[in-house]
């Protein structure tokens, strides 16, 4: 059993931060590329960043580069995202994935492997 578990999403204001994790269970991270998506109600998924295997290059969505960033610790199993500066357009669904196909790397169709998801809400 493979598992992804993102955790530590919730309600913020904008202009606040969260840090988002992901944590698996049933296989080591330390050979494992891992993207962040994001999903809003009645859109696509989107590509938020990524980081491959020992965390040496790192891609960043246009509409996150300079807000967010993305880290992993192996010796935890776990890669973080954290997100600072909130706006409302950040509100979505959270997704972790991995099982990297190495196309896009922002591109979700190149992951096999997914989380079930954590909720982001940004709202006054």
């Amino acid at each position: 059993q493979a598992q992804l578990v993102e955790s530590g999403g919730g309600l913020v204001q904008p202009g606040g931060s969260l840090r988002l994790s992901c944590a698996a269970s049933g296989f080591t991270l330390d050979y494992n590329s891992i993207g962040w998506f994001r999903q809003a109600p009645g859109k696509e998924r989107e590509g938020v960043s990524y980081i491959n295997s020992n965390g040496g290059v790192t891609y960043y969505g246009a509409s996150v580069k300079g807000r967010f960033t993305i880290s992993r610790d192996n010796a935890k199993n776990t890669v973080y995202l954290q997100m600072n500066s909130l706006k409302p357009e950040d509100t979505a669904v959270y997704y972790c994935a991995t099982d990297y196909k190495g196309e896009s790397p922002l591109r979700p169709q190149s992951y096999g492997n997914w989380g079930q998801g954590t909720q982001v809400t940004v709202s006054s």
